[in-house]
Protein backbone atom coordinates (compact mmCIF):
# COMPACT_ATOMS: atom_id res chain seq x y z
CA UNK A 1 0.00 0.00 0.00
CA UNK A 2 1.39 3.45 -0.95
CA UNK A 3 2.23 5.66 2.03
CA UNK A 4 0.02 8.49 0.77
CA UNK A 5 -2.98 6.19 0.39
CA UNK A 6 -2.35 4.64 3.83
CA UNK A 7 -2.17 8.14 5.34
CA UNK A 8 -5.50 9.09 3.77
CA UNK A 9 -7.10 5.96 5.22
CA UNK A 10 -5.73 6.73 8.67
CA UNK A 11 -6.88 10.36 8.48
CA UNK A 12 -10.36 9.24 7.37
CA UNK A 13 -10.60 6.72 10.19
CA UNK A 14 -9.45 9.28 12.72
CA UNK A 15 -12.08 11.70 11.44
CA UNK A 16 -14.87 9.13 11.68
CA UNK A 17 -13.79 7.70 15.01
CA UNK A 18 -13.48 9.21 18.44
CA UNK A 19 -11.31 8.94 21.50
CA UNK A 20 -13.18 7.23 24.29
CA UNK A 21 -12.28 6.77 27.93
CA UNK A 22 -11.77 3.07 28.63
CA UNK A 23 -14.01 2.40 31.65
CA UNK A 24 -11.60 -0.28 32.92
CA UNK A 25 -8.27 1.53 32.59
CA UNK A 26 -9.43 5.16 32.64
CA UNK A 27 -7.23 5.83 29.60
CA UNK A 28 -8.35 7.64 26.46
CA UNK A 29 -8.27 5.26 23.49
CA UNK A 30 -9.15 5.54 19.83
CA UNK A 31 -12.17 3.42 18.95
CA UNK A 32 -14.16 3.02 15.74
CA UNK A 33 -17.11 1.60 17.68
CA UNK A 34 -19.32 3.36 20.18
CA UNK A 35 -20.64 1.41 23.13
CA UNK A 36 -24.04 1.28 21.42
CA UNK A 37 -22.42 -0.28 18.35
CA UNK A 38 -20.57 -2.79 20.50
CA UNK A 39 -23.81 -3.83 22.20
CA UNK A 40 -25.54 -4.12 18.82
CA UNK A 41 -22.73 -6.30 17.47
CA UNK A 42 -22.93 -8.60 20.47
CA UNK A 43 -26.69 -8.93 20.09
CA UNK A 44 -26.36 -9.63 16.37
CA UNK A 45 -23.84 -12.46 16.64
CA UNK A 46 -24.65 -13.98 20.03
CA UNK A 47 -27.28 -16.51 18.95
CA UNK A 48 -25.69 -17.39 15.59
CA UNK A 49 -22.41 -18.20 17.32
CA UNK A 50 -24.27 -20.32 19.85
CA UNK A 51 -25.83 -22.32 17.02
CA UNK A 52 -22.47 -22.75 15.36
CA UNK A 53 -21.07 -24.34 18.50
CA UNK A 54 -23.70 -26.96 19.25
CA UNK A 55 -26.39 -24.65 20.60
CA UNK A 56 -27.16 -24.06 24.25
CA UNK A 57 -26.54 -27.02 26.55
CA UNK A 58 -30.01 -28.00 27.82
CA UNK A 59 -29.73 -31.59 29.09
CA UNK A 60 -29.31 -30.07 32.55
CA UNK A 61 -30.92 -26.59 32.39
CA UNK A 62 -29.86 -25.87 35.97
CA UNK A 63 -26.24 -25.66 34.84
CA UNK A 64 -27.00 -22.56 32.77
CA UNK A 65 -28.84 -21.04 35.73
CA UNK A 66 -25.84 -21.70 37.95
CA UNK A 67 -23.24 -20.28 35.53
CA UNK A 68 -25.39 -17.26 34.81
CA UNK A 69 -25.72 -16.53 38.54
CA UNK A 70 -21.92 -16.57 38.98
CA UNK A 71 -21.47 -14.39 35.91
CA UNK A 72 -23.99 -11.80 37.06
CA UNK A 73 -22.40 -11.70 40.52
CA UNK A 74 -19.08 -10.78 38.89
CA UNK A 75 -20.68 -8.38 36.40
CA UNK A 76 -22.20 -6.51 39.34
CA UNK A 77 -18.70 -5.51 40.53
CA UNK A 78 -17.30 -4.77 37.06
CA UNK A 79 -16.36 -1.37 35.68
CA UNK A 80 -19.23 -1.63 33.19
CA UNK A 81 -22.16 -2.67 35.39
CA UNK A 82 -24.78 -1.42 32.94
CA UNK A 83 -23.85 -3.62 29.98
CA UNK A 84 -26.56 -6.16 29.03
CA UNK A 85 -24.51 -9.14 30.25
CA UNK A 86 -25.59 -12.65 29.53
CA UNK A 87 -23.87 -15.96 30.20
CA UNK A 88 -24.53 -19.27 28.48
CA UNK A 89 -23.16 -22.82 28.50
CA UNK A 90 -22.61 -24.14 24.98
CA UNK A 91 -23.03 -27.77 24.00
CA UNK A 92 -19.47 -28.16 22.79
CA UNK A 93 -16.73 -30.48 24.06
CA UNK A 94 -13.98 -28.07 23.03
CA UNK A 95 -12.51 -26.43 26.15
CA UNK A 96 -13.14 -22.77 25.43
CA UNK A 97 -14.85 -19.56 26.49
CA UNK A 98 -15.42 -16.30 24.67
CA UNK A 99 -16.88 -12.81 25.01
CA UNK A 100 -18.62 -10.73 22.39
CA UNK A 101 -18.73 -6.94 22.54
CA UNK A 102 -21.48 -5.70 24.83
CA UNK A 103 -21.16 -8.43 27.44
CA UNK A 104 -22.38 -11.60 25.72
CA UNK A 105 -20.29 -14.41 27.22
CA UNK A 106 -20.20 -18.15 26.55
CA UNK A 107 -18.39 -21.08 28.12
CA UNK A 108 -18.30 -24.57 26.64
CA UNK A 109 -19.24 -27.62 28.69
CA UNK A 110 -15.82 -29.00 27.76
CA UNK A 111 -14.08 -26.27 29.74
CA UNK A 112 -16.36 -26.72 32.75
CA UNK A 113 -15.14 -30.31 33.10
CA UNK A 114 -11.54 -29.10 33.48
CA UNK A 115 -12.30 -26.96 36.51
CA UNK A 116 -12.61 -28.02 40.12
CA UNK A 117 -14.51 -25.31 41.96
CA UNK A 118 -16.51 -22.11 41.68
CA UNK A 119 -13.52 -19.84 42.14
CA UNK A 120 -11.93 -21.28 38.99
CA UNK A 121 -15.19 -20.77 37.09
CA UNK A 122 -15.27 -17.21 38.44
CA UNK A 123 -11.72 -16.71 37.11
CA UNK A 124 -12.79 -17.62 33.57
CA UNK A 125 -15.97 -15.54 33.65
CA UNK A 126 -14.24 -12.53 35.23
CA UNK A 127 -11.54 -12.68 32.54
CA UNK A 128 -14.18 -12.66 29.78
CA UNK A 129 -16.13 -9.89 31.50
CA UNK A 130 -13.00 -7.71 31.34
CA UNK A 131 -12.65 -8.38 27.60
CA UNK A 132 -16.22 -7.13 27.17
CA UNK A 133 -16.06 -4.26 29.68
CA UNK A 134 -12.75 -2.94 28.31
CA UNK A 135 -13.98 -3.22 24.72
CA UNK A 136 -10.99 -5.35 23.68
CA UNK A 137 -12.75 -6.66 20.56
CA UNK A 138 -13.64 -3.12 19.51
CA UNK A 139 -10.09 -1.96 20.15
CA UNK A 140 -8.77 -4.88 18.13
CA UNK A 141 -11.01 -3.91 15.24
CA UNK A 142 -9.69 -0.35 15.41
CA UNK A 143 -6.08 -1.55 15.34
CA UNK A 144 -6.78 -3.85 12.41
CA UNK A 145 -8.47 -1.08 10.45
CA UNK A 146 -5.64 1.37 11.09
CA UNK A 147 -3.19 -1.22 9.78
CA UNK A 148 -5.20 -1.49 6.59
CA UNK A 149 -6.43 -4.99 7.41
CA UNK A 150 -10.10 -4.07 7.26
CA UNK A 151 -12.73 -4.10 9.95
CA UNK A 152 -14.11 -7.39 8.65
CA UNK A 153 -10.94 -9.13 9.82
CA UNK A 154 -11.90 -8.72 13.47
CA UNK A 155 -11.63 -11.90 15.48
CA UNK A 156 -14.46 -12.44 17.89
CA UNK A 157 -14.32 -16.10 18.85
CA UNK A 158 -11.95 -18.85 19.79
CA UNK A 159 -12.74 -21.91 17.72
CA UNK A 160 -15.85 -23.37 16.15
CA UNK A 161 -17.53 -26.73 15.96
CA UNK A 162 -19.67 -27.33 12.89
CA UNK A 163 -21.06 -30.80 13.54
CA UNK A 164 -22.70 -31.09 10.12
CA UNK A 165 -19.57 -30.33 8.14
CA UNK A 166 -17.60 -33.05 9.89
CA UNK A 167 -19.34 -35.75 7.91
CA UNK A 168 -19.27 -33.86 4.64
CA UNK A 169 -22.96 -33.02 4.45
CA UNK A 170 -22.44 -29.46 3.26
CA UNK A 171 -24.47 -28.03 6.12
CA UNK A 172 -22.22 -25.10 7.00
CA UNK A 173 -24.13 -22.62 9.12
CA UNK A 174 -22.71 -19.64 7.31
CA UNK A 175 -22.16 -17.31 10.27
CA UNK A 176 -18.44 -16.93 9.71
CA UNK A 177 -16.98 -17.13 13.19
CA UNK A 178 -13.23 -16.74 13.31
CA UNK A 179 -10.59 -17.26 15.95
CA UNK A 180 -9.86 -14.54 18.46
CA UNK A 181 -6.33 -13.24 18.87
CA UNK A 182 -6.31 -10.78 21.73
CA UNK A 183 -3.14 -8.83 22.20
CA UNK A 184 -0.69 -9.70 25.00
CA UNK A 185 -1.60 -6.54 26.93
CA UNK A 186 -5.31 -7.30 26.56
CA UNK A 187 -4.74 -10.71 28.12
CA UNK A 188 -2.63 -9.33 30.96
CA UNK A 189 -5.24 -6.64 31.60
CA UNK A 190 -8.04 -9.22 31.60
CA UNK A 191 -6.03 -11.32 34.07
CA UNK A 192 -5.27 -8.44 36.45
CA UNK A 193 -8.67 -6.79 36.42
CA UNK A 194 -10.37 -10.20 36.46
CA UNK A 195 -8.56 -11.01 39.72
CA UNK A 196 -9.82 -7.71 41.14
CA UNK A 197 -13.38 -8.59 40.15
CA UNK A 198 -12.99 -11.99 41.83
CA UNK A 199 -11.81 -10.40 45.07
CA UNK A 200 -14.58 -7.78 44.99
CA UNK A 201 -17.16 -10.54 44.47
CA UNK A 202 -15.76 -12.53 47.40
CA UNK A 203 -13.91 -15.28 45.53
CA UNK A 204 -10.50 -16.71 46.31
CA UNK A 205 -8.27 -15.31 43.52
CA UNK A 206 -5.94 -18.27 43.87
CA UNK A 207 -8.46 -20.09 41.67
CA UNK A 208 -7.18 -17.95 38.79
CA UNK A 209 -3.59 -18.89 39.60
CA UNK A 210 -4.38 -22.60 39.68
CA UNK A 211 -6.31 -22.43 36.43
CA UNK A 212 -3.54 -20.60 34.60
CA UNK A 213 -1.01 -23.13 35.91
CA UNK A 214 -3.20 -25.97 34.66
CA UNK A 215 -3.41 -24.35 31.21
CA UNK A 216 0.39 -24.00 31.07
CA UNK A 217 0.80 -27.68 31.92
CA UNK A 218 -1.80 -28.72 29.35
CA UNK A 219 -0.12 -26.57 26.68
CA UNK A 220 3.10 -28.51 27.23
CA UNK A 221 1.53 -31.97 27.21
CA UNK A 222 -0.42 -34.29 24.97
CA UNK A 223 -3.61 -32.30 25.48
CA UNK A 224 -2.22 -29.35 23.49
CA UNK A 225 -4.26 -30.17 20.37
CA UNK A 226 -7.46 -30.59 22.37
CA UNK A 227 -6.94 -27.18 23.94
CA UNK A 228 -5.78 -25.46 20.74
CA UNK A 229 -8.80 -23.17 20.30
CA UNK A 230 -8.55 -21.89 23.87
CA UNK A 231 -4.79 -21.41 23.60
CA UNK A 232 -5.18 -19.59 20.27
CA UNK A 233 -7.42 -16.97 21.84
CA UNK A 234 -5.92 -16.99 25.36
CA UNK A 235 -2.28 -18.11 25.14
CA UNK A 236 -1.07 -19.43 28.51
CA UNK A 237 2.35 -18.60 29.90
CA UNK A 238 4.27 -18.99 33.13
CA UNK A 239 4.57 -15.20 33.26
CA UNK A 240 0.79 -14.91 33.48
CA UNK A 241 0.80 -17.48 36.29
CA UNK A 242 3.38 -15.51 38.26
CA UNK A 243 1.62 -12.19 37.74
CA UNK A 244 -1.67 -13.72 38.90
CA UNK A 245 0.13 -15.19 41.90
CA UNK A 246 1.42 -11.74 42.86
CA UNK A 247 -2.06 -10.26 42.58
CA UNK A 248 -3.58 -13.07 44.65
CA UNK A 249 -0.91 -13.04 47.36
CA UNK A 250 -2.35 -12.97 50.89
CA UNK A 251 -5.90 -12.82 49.51
CA UNK A 252 -8.61 -15.29 50.47
CA UNK A 253 -12.22 -15.89 49.57
CA UNK A 254 -14.79 -18.56 48.85
CA UNK A 255 -14.03 -21.65 46.73
CA UNK A 256 -17.49 -23.31 46.78
CA UNK A 257 -16.14 -26.66 45.59
CA UNK A 258 -19.20 -28.64 46.69
CA UNK A 259 -21.58 -26.28 44.92
CA UNK A 260 -19.53 -26.46 41.74
CA UNK A 261 -19.29 -30.24 41.80
CA UNK A 262 -23.06 -30.46 42.28
CA UNK A 263 -23.59 -28.13 39.34
CA UNK A 264 -21.48 -30.22 36.93
CA UNK A 265 -22.65 -33.61 38.23
CA UNK A 266 -24.72 -34.35 35.10
CA UNK A 267 -21.83 -33.30 32.84
CA UNK A 268 -19.51 -35.67 34.69
CA UNK A 269 -22.05 -38.46 34.46
CA UNK A 270 -22.42 -37.94 30.70
CA UNK A 271 -18.73 -37.38 29.95
CA UNK A 272 -18.33 -40.88 28.51
CA UNK A 273 -21.31 -40.37 26.21
CA UNK A 274 -19.93 -37.10 24.85
CA UNK A 275 -16.51 -38.69 24.34
CA UNK A 276 -18.16 -41.45 22.31
CA UNK A 277 -19.95 -38.83 20.23
CA UNK A 278 -16.76 -36.85 19.64
CA UNK A 279 -15.05 -40.08 18.55
CA UNK A 280 -17.99 -40.76 16.23
CA UNK A 281 -17.52 -37.38 14.57
CA UNK A 282 -13.83 -38.10 14.11
CA UNK A 283 -14.53 -41.56 12.67
CA UNK A 284 -17.12 -40.06 10.30
CA UNK A 285 -14.66 -37.40 9.13
CA UNK A 286 -12.31 -40.29 8.28
CA UNK A 287 -15.15 -42.05 6.34
CA UNK A 288 -15.37 -44.85 8.90
CA UNK A 289 -19.15 -44.65 9.03
CA UNK A 290 -19.87 -48.09 10.49
CA UNK A 291 -17.66 -47.44 13.51
CA UNK A 292 -19.09 -43.94 13.81
CA UNK A 293 -22.61 -45.36 13.96
CA UNK A 294 -21.70 -47.81 16.72
CA UNK A 295 -20.19 -44.96 18.73
CA UNK A 296 -23.16 -42.63 18.33
CA UNK A 297 -25.57 -45.42 19.26
CA UNK A 298 -23.48 -45.95 22.40
CA UNK A 299 -23.73 -42.23 23.18
CA UNK A 300 -27.52 -42.28 22.74
CA UNK A 301 -27.84 -45.30 25.00
CA UNK A 302 -25.93 -43.47 27.73
CA UNK A 303 -27.75 -40.13 27.35
CA UNK A 304 -30.95 -40.43 25.29
CA UNK A 305 -31.96 -36.78 25.85
CA UNK A 306 -29.06 -35.23 23.88
CA UNK A 307 -30.31 -33.83 20.55
CA UNK A 308 -26.87 -33.59 18.94
CA UNK A 309 -26.45 -37.36 19.14
CA UNK A 310 -29.58 -37.84 17.00
CA UNK A 311 -28.43 -35.22 14.51
CA UNK A 312 -25.20 -37.14 13.98
CA UNK A 313 -27.06 -40.45 13.78
CA UNK A 314 -29.39 -39.00 11.16
CA UNK A 315 -26.48 -37.69 9.12
CA UNK A 316 -24.80 -41.08 9.21
CA UNK A 317 -28.01 -42.81 8.11
CA UNK A 318 -28.48 -40.28 5.30
CA UNK A 319 -24.87 -40.87 4.25
CA UNK A 320 -25.78 -44.55 3.92
CA UNK A 321 -28.85 -43.78 1.81
CA UNK A 322 -31.32 -44.56 4.60
CA UNK A 323 -33.34 -41.38 4.28
CA UNK A 324 -36.50 -42.60 6.05
CA UNK A 325 -34.54 -43.74 9.10
CA UNK A 326 -32.52 -40.53 8.97
CA UNK A 327 -35.72 -38.48 9.03
CA UNK A 328 -36.85 -40.29 12.18
CA UNK A 329 -33.56 -39.40 13.86
CA UNK A 330 -33.81 -35.75 12.82
CA UNK A 331 -37.39 -35.54 14.11
CA UNK A 332 -36.18 -36.87 17.44
CA UNK A 333 -33.38 -34.30 17.48
CA UNK A 334 -35.74 -31.39 16.80
CA UNK A 335 -38.14 -32.62 19.52
CA UNK A 336 -35.32 -33.01 22.07
CA UNK A 337 -34.03 -29.49 21.41
CA UNK A 338 -36.42 -27.30 19.37
CA UNK A 339 -34.00 -24.36 19.63
CA UNK A 340 -31.09 -26.11 17.90
CA UNK A 341 -31.09 -25.38 14.19
CA UNK A 342 -29.41 -28.57 12.99
CA UNK A 343 -32.38 -30.76 13.87
CA UNK A 344 -34.86 -28.81 11.75
CA UNK A 345 -32.32 -28.04 9.04
CA UNK A 346 -31.45 -31.69 8.43
CA UNK A 347 -35.07 -32.67 8.85
CA UNK A 348 -36.20 -30.26 6.14
CA UNK A 349 -33.53 -31.33 3.66
CA UNK A 350 -34.35 -35.00 4.22
CA UNK A 351 -38.08 -34.37 3.81
CA UNK A 352 -37.35 -32.60 0.54
CA UNK A 353 -35.34 -35.58 -0.70
CA UNK A 354 -38.21 -37.87 0.28
CA UNK A 355 -40.56 -35.61 -1.74
CA UNK A 356 -42.44 -34.53 1.40
CA UNK A 357 -42.45 -31.00 0.03
CA UNK A 358 -44.88 -29.31 2.40
CA UNK A 359 -43.25 -30.89 5.44
CA UNK A 360 -39.85 -29.81 4.11
CA UNK A 361 -41.06 -26.24 3.67
CA UNK A 362 -42.39 -26.12 7.24
CA UNK A 363 -39.20 -27.58 8.72
CA UNK A 364 -36.91 -25.28 6.75
CA UNK A 365 -38.93 -22.20 7.67
CA UNK A 366 -38.66 -23.24 11.31
CA UNK A 367 -34.90 -23.65 10.87
CA UNK A 368 -34.76 -20.17 9.34
CA UNK A 369 -36.48 -18.68 12.38
CA UNK A 370 -33.66 -20.08 14.51
CA UNK A 371 -30.80 -19.16 12.17
CA UNK A 372 -30.63 -18.13 8.53
CA UNK A 373 -28.36 -20.41 6.53
CA UNK A 374 -27.46 -20.61 2.83
CA UNK A 375 -28.38 -24.31 2.64
CA UNK A 376 -31.90 -23.80 4.01
CA UNK A 377 -32.46 -20.89 1.63
CA UNK A 378 -31.30 -22.93 -1.33
CA UNK A 379 -33.79 -25.70 -0.61
CA UNK A 380 -36.57 -23.19 0.05
CA UNK A 381 -35.71 -21.71 -3.33
CA UNK A 382 -36.10 -25.15 -4.90
CA UNK A 383 -39.45 -25.63 -3.17
CA UNK A 384 -40.86 -22.25 -4.22
CA UNK A 385 -39.54 -22.66 -7.76
CA UNK A 386 -41.37 -25.98 -7.95
CA UNK A 387 -44.53 -24.23 -6.81
CA UNK A 388 -44.16 -21.67 -9.58
CA UNK A 389 -43.37 -18.82 -7.18
CA UNK A 390 -40.32 -17.44 -8.98
CA UNK A 391 -40.13 -14.23 -6.97
CA UNK A 392 -39.92 -16.06 -3.62
CA UNK A 393 -37.51 -18.60 -5.09
CA UNK A 394 -35.19 -15.85 -6.35
CA UNK A 395 -35.14 -14.17 -2.92
CA UNK A 396 -34.01 -17.40 -1.27
CA UNK A 397 -31.45 -18.12 -4.00
CA UNK A 398 -29.98 -14.65 -3.55
CA UNK A 399 -29.35 -15.30 0.13
CA UNK A 400 -27.91 -18.73 -0.63
CA UNK A 401 -25.66 -17.20 -3.30
CA UNK A 402 -23.72 -15.43 -0.53
CA UNK A 403 -22.18 -18.81 0.36
CA UNK A 404 -18.66 -19.22 -0.99
CA UNK A 405 -18.93 -22.98 -1.62
CA UNK A 406 -21.04 -25.43 -3.60
CA UNK A 407 -24.34 -24.13 -2.22
CA UNK A 408 -23.53 -20.60 -3.34
CA UNK A 409 -22.47 -21.77 -6.79
CA UNK A 410 -25.67 -23.79 -7.20
CA UNK A 411 -27.77 -20.81 -6.16
CA UNK A 412 -25.94 -18.54 -8.61
CA UNK A 413 -26.59 -21.08 -11.33
CA UNK A 414 -30.31 -21.10 -10.55
CA UNK A 415 -30.46 -17.31 -10.61
CA UNK A 416 -28.65 -17.18 -13.94
CA UNK A 417 -31.02 -19.75 -15.42
CA UNK A 418 -33.98 -17.66 -14.20
CA UNK A 419 -32.46 -14.50 -15.67
CA UNK A 420 -32.23 -12.98 -12.21
CA UNK A 421 -29.44 -10.84 -10.80
CA UNK A 422 -27.67 -11.68 -7.59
Amino acid sequence: MHLARFSLIVISLLTLSSCMVNPVTGKRELSLMSQEQQIAMGEQYYKPYQQQQGGVYIVDPNLNVYVRSIGQKLAAVSDQKNLPYDFVVLNDSTPNAWALPGGKIAINRGLLLLMEDESQLAAVLAHEIVHAAAGHSALQQTRSSLLGLGASAISLLGGRTDYGALIDQGLGLGVGAVSAQYGRWDELEADAVGVRYMIDAGYDPNGAVELQQKFVELSQGRERDIMSSLFASHPPSQKRVELNRELAANKTGVRNKKAYQRAIKQLQKDAKAYRAHDQALKAASEKNFTYAMSLVNSAIKQQPQEAIFYVTKGQLLAQNGKQTEALAAFKTASSKNPEYVMGYLNRGITEYKLKKTQDAQNSLITAERILRTPIANFYLGEIFLGQGNSAAAADHYRFAAQDSGEVGNAAKGRLAKMGQTQ
